[in-house]
C-alpha cells in the first residue's frame, strides 16, 4: 500500500478510535492520522509479542482501532499530567 493509502487508513482508524472512546479529544487532522497509524503499529507489534500475529503479518483493521484507542487513552493520561 502506498503512502496515500496509509494516510487514508490512518485517518479512518483515528477517527473511529476518537468516536468510540468517550470524552473530549481535541486534536487536529494530522494528530488523528498519526494516532491511527500509531495504533496500527502498536497493534502489530503487540499482537506479535502476544502470539496473535506471525512475524511480518500486519494487524487487521479492528486491531488497529483497538491499538489507536489504547494510544488515545495513554495520550489523555499524559496530557492530563502536563
Amino acid at each position: 500500500m502506498g503512502i496515500i493509502g496509509t494516510i487514508f487508513i490512518g485517518l479512518i482508524v483515528g477517527l473511529l478510535a476518537r468516536f468510540l472512546k468517550p470524552g473530549d479529544d481535541s486534536m487536529g487532522w494530522i494528530m488523528t492520522i498519526l494516532l491511527g497509524i500509531g495504533g496500527s503499529i502498536a497493534a502489530t507489534y503487540g499482537g506479535q509479542a502476544l502470539g496473535i500475529y506471525e512475524a511480518g503479518e500486519a494487524a487487521g483493521f479492528i486491531g488497529a482501532v483497538i491499538g489507536a484507542i489504547v494510544l488515545l487513552v495513554l495520550y489523555g493520561l499524559i496530557a492530563k499530567k502536563a
